[in-house]
């Protein structure tokens, strides 16, 4: 049927052509991504440029009405790191009772020098920034996650997170 010598060059022309598929998409995520490669150099003005400011969000009229069935939900996304059961720890912290907690107060986690240097507790207004966008909230937080853009949903979530510790 083949020799060893067609089976040979076959499997070099696959290998050949995974090696240059691995590199080719290694390349492209240097190239293309900019946050990986610091701040920009010069900033473009273009007239009219200026964006709407952002309507301000009254926070305690959105908790008063969020709901922690939804929040439930919506932290479904959370579970793969996080625990919810008092002083079960995984690769975050266990969140049980987090809610008015102090920041990086879990005794025996490893948290990072971000969230370390943070004062204060965990307020439902803290956490809302922190869901929010952890990396821009807490600059050098371990925590991988893009965070909620939406603010019903970090409203939910937080009640929920509230109504597991009562």
């Amino acid at each position: 049927m083949f020799d060893t010598m067609t089976l040979t060059k076959i499997a070099g022309g696959l290998f050949g052509a995974w090696l240059i598929l691995l590199l080719g998409k290694w390349a492209a995520e240097e190239i293309y991504h900019a946050e990986a490669h610091g701040e920009q150099s010069y900033v473009i003005e273009v007239a009219g440029g200026d964006a709407e400011p952002e309507e301000e969000i009254d926070f305690a009229a959105m908790m008063a009405e969020a709901d922690a069935g939804k929040g439930e939900k919506v932290f479904r996304k959370c579970t793969a790191c996080h625990k919810v059961e008092d002083g079960a720890n995984a690769v975050g912290p266990h969140l049980y009772a987090v809610v008015d907690r102090d920041i990086a107060s879990v005794d025996g986690f490893g948290y990072s020098g971000a969230l370390t240097g943070l004062d204060g507790a965990w307020t439902p207004e803290n956490l809302s920034g922190f869901l929010e966008n952890p990396k821009s909230y807490a600059p050098g937080t371990t925590m991988g996650f893009a965070g909620l853009k939406k603010p019903a949903d970090r409203a939910d979530v937080i009640a929920y997170l509230q109504s597991i510790a009562n």
